[in-house]
């Protein structure tokens, strides 16, 4: 989709893959293949389609999910952190009561870009207590950069399909 959601932003919409059963439920199996392999105990995923994929995997492993929220939409008291975004910034809320200390915490989101995102949801959850290793996605724009990011940082990642160039 050109110029969405700015003038000059290229974004790649995941729409007909979740609205394909089959394509859908394959692309769970394999992100929920891989969440096995790092030894996850439990699943996070971003707002709004993190939550698709990371709810979806969870429910398929019969783990947790913790949802990585906007500001404002959790009813209890959050901890939050602000972060630059590939056209603007933004702000993400956890509850940290949901993460129990020490817990294997794997994020999960639909697509990386330049990794604002995910290196937020990672400190989120690291300040809460999480030990947060892995970040999976369904779709990698390696031109962005930001899976080298998420690497520099210490995070294993890992994307079920690359798309290069804008």
């Amino acid at each position: 989709m050109p110029d969405f959601p700015e003038p000059g932003i290229q974004f790649r919409d995941i729409t007909t893959l979740i609205g394909h059963g089959h394509g859908f439920a394959s692309c769970v199996a394999h992100l929920a293949e891989r969440t096995n392999e790092a030894g996850a105990d439990v699943i996070a995923g971003m707002e709004a389609r993190g939550f698709i994929f990371g709810a979806a995997v969870a429910a398929y492993m019969g783990k947790g999910f913790i949802p990585i929220r906007k500001p404002g939409k959790l009813p209890v008291q959050t901890i939050g952190v602000d972060y630059a975004l590939e056209y603007g910034t933004d702000r993400l809320e956890i509850d940290p009561a949901a993460i129990r200390m020490g817990a294997k915490v794997i994020i999960i989101d639909d697509l990386i870009a330049t990794g604002g995102t995910a290196l937020a949801s990672a400190e989120l959850l690291r300040q809460a207590g999480a030990h947060v290793e892995h970040a999976l996605f369904v779709i990698d724009l390696p031109d962005l950069g930001g899976a080298n990011r998420l690497r520099e940082d210490g995070l294993s990642v890992d994307a079920l399909m690359d798309f290069e160039g804008d």
